[in-house]
C-alpha cells in the first residue's frame, strides 16, 4: 500500500482498541459518579489562546505547536492540551454565569511536535477533566479522587501519586527570586539561562542527568509558601488522608505549562521506564484571566489514555493474566443458509439484552466457523442447523470446557445470560 499514518501517530485497531476504550470509558465512568458533565470542544484553537494561557515560555508553545495560517489569514494551532480551550468555551457559552463550579470532563486527540518513542506521540490521546469556580481545597482532592478511583477500577496498582504546591501571585514571586539568584550560580547551558530569566519553575523539569544533578540543593516553594497556601496544601493532604489515597510528597514538582498555581500533581508509573506519567494536573487560579475572562479558579487533571494503555498490557503482562479484554462472549454458528436467520434473531435478542454477541456469515463450514469462535474471544458458541430447527432447540457449546447441550430456542437467551452472570 503507498500510504502510511503520518509519523508518530497513536492508532488502535481490534483487539488492542478494546483496551483503549475501556480506559477511556472508566475514566469518563468516574467522573460521571462525581456528576461531571461532558463537554466536546474544538480540536483547533486561535493560536494566541495556547500563547497566553499555556505560556510562551513552555516547551509547548515554543517547540512543539502545530500552528498554521488556515486560507482567511487566521493563526491557528491543534490543540496541544485541553484546559485552555476547555475554559476559552466554558466562557463563551457562559456557563461561569450559573451555578459553581461547572464540572466537565471531555478526551480526543491532542497534538505536539515531539520526538516519537514509546509512550509519547504527535497525535496523542487524553481524558480531561476540569472544575471551575471554587477555590476549595476540597474539589482539588475530589478531582484527584476521580482519577484514582478510575486507575483503580481498570486493575492498576504499580503508579504512584506525586503532590506538590506551587504557591500564588503572593509568595511564589519570593520564591521565584531566590530560585533563580540559586540558578544563576550553576553551569547551565544558553537556553537554559534564557529560561531561568522567564520562568525558572521550568528548569525543574529538566531531565538531563547533568542539570537534575546540580539542582539537588535548590530551594522549594513549599519552603516559601504564605500562609493561605500552606493552609490549603496541608487541607488538600489531609483530604487525601480522609479518603484513603496514598500521595508522596514531591516538592521539586512543576508540571509542564506555565499556568498551574498551589495544588499540583501527577501519577508516575513504575513499568513505563523513562515516559512514567501517566497523568497529572492541578490549580490554574490565574488562567481566565490571562485568556480574557474574569477571575475565576480552576482545578483538573489530563491523563495519557496512550500510557494507561502500555501500563495495563505491563501489569496484566506481570500478573499473567489476559491483556486484552474480550470483545464478544457469544458467538453464533449456522449450520446451512436457512439457520441465518434464526442465529440473526437470537443474537440481536443477546444484544439488546446486554451481551455481546457475533456470528459467523457466508458459506463458512462448521470447523471454520468453530475457530472464528475461538478467536472471537466468547465464552459460548450458538450452533443452530436443520435438527435444531425442527426440534425448536438451540446447540450451545462452552468454549472453555467442550461441553455442549441443547436448550430450547425460546429460553435460550435467558439461559446465556444466566449462566454469563456466574462467570
Amino acid at each position: 500500500m503507498a500510504f502510511q499514518a503520518p509519523k508518530g501517530v497513536s492508532e488502535y485497531v481490534p483487539p488492542r482498541s478494546a483496551l483503549f476504550e475501556e480506559a477511556r470509558e472508566a475514566f469518563a465512568t468516574s467522573a460521571r459518579r462525581a456528576c461531571y458533565g461532558a463537554v466536546e470542544t474544538a480540536v483547533f484553537e486561535d493560536t494566541a489562546l495556547f500563547v497566553r494561557g499555556v505560556g510562551e515560555s513552555s516547551d509547548v508553545v515554543s517547540k512543539e505547536m502545530y500552528s498554521f495560517a488556515d486560507r482567511g489569514g487566521r493563526e491557528i494551532t491543534l490543540r496541544p492540551e485541553f484546559t485552555a480551550g476547555v475554559l476559552r468555551s466554558l466562557l463563551e457559552h457562559n456557563l461561569h454565569k450559573g451555578a459553581l463550579p461547572v464540572k466537565v470532563w471531555t478526551s480526543g486527540p491532542a497534538f505536539r511536535y515531539e520526538r516519537p518513542q514509546a509512550g509519547r506521540y504527535r497525535q496523542f490521546y487524553q481524558f480531561d477533566l476540569e472544575a471551575i469556580g471554587t477555590e476549595d481545597p476540597a474539589v482539588d482532592a475530589e478531582t484527584i479522587a476521580v482519577a484514582w478511583d478510575a486507575y483503580q477500577s481498570l486493575g492498576l496498582r504499580q503508579y504512584t501519586l506525586l503532590l506538590n504546591s506551587l504557591g500564588d501571585k503572593t509568595c511564589r514571586p519570593v520564591y521565584r527570586e531566590a530560585l533563580q539568584k540559586f540558578l544563576r550560580a550553576l553551569d547551565l547551558d544558553e537556553e537554559t539561562r534564557q529560561r531561568i530569566e522567564i520562568n525558572p519553575l521550568r528548569v525543574l523539569d529538566d531531565k538531563r542527568p547533568d542539570v537534575r544533578a546540580q539542582l539537588a540543593n535548590a530551594p522549594v516553594m513549599t519552603d516559601y509558601l504564605c500562609a493561605e497556601c500552606k493552609a490549603h496544601y496541608d487541607t488538600v493532604r489531609a483530604l487525601l488522608d480522609d479518603l484513603g489515597i496514598p500521595f508522596t510528597d514531591a516538592p521539586r514538582l512543576v508540571r509542564g505549562l506555565d499556568y498551574y498555581t498551589r495544588t499540583t500533581y501527577e501519577f508516575d508509573h513504575a513499568l513505563l521506564g523513562a515516559q512514567s506519567g501517566i497523568g497529572g494536573g492541578g490549580r490554574y487560579d490565574g488562567l481566565s484571566e490571562d485568556i480574557g475572562g474574569p477571575p475565576l479558579p480552576g482545578i483538573g487533571f489530563a491523563v495519557g489514555l496512550d500510557r494507561i494503555v502500555l501500563a495495563m498490557e505491563a501489569e496484566r503482562a506481570a500478573a499473567g493474566t489476559q491483556s486484552t479484554p474480550a470483545a464478544c462472549q457469544v458467538f453464533g454458528v449456522p449450520l446451512g443458509a436457512e439457520a441465518h436467520a434464526d442465529v440473526l434473531t437470537l443474537m440481536t435478542n443477546l444484544r439488546r439484552a446486554g451481551v455481546n454477541a457475533d456470528m459467523a456469515f457466508g458459506a463458512r463450514g462448521l470447523k471454520g466457523a468453530l475457530r472464528a469462535a475461538d478467536r472471537s474471544g466468547a465464552a459460548f458458541a450458538v450452533l443452530i442447523g436443520a435438527e435444531e430447527r425442527r426440534a425448536g432447540t438451540v446447540s450451545i457449546k462452552d468454549l472453555k470446557t467442550g461441553d455442549q447441550q441443547d436448550v430450547a430456542a425460546a429460553q435460550a437467551t435467558d439461559w446465556l445470560i444466566e449462566r454469563l452472570g456466574t462467570q
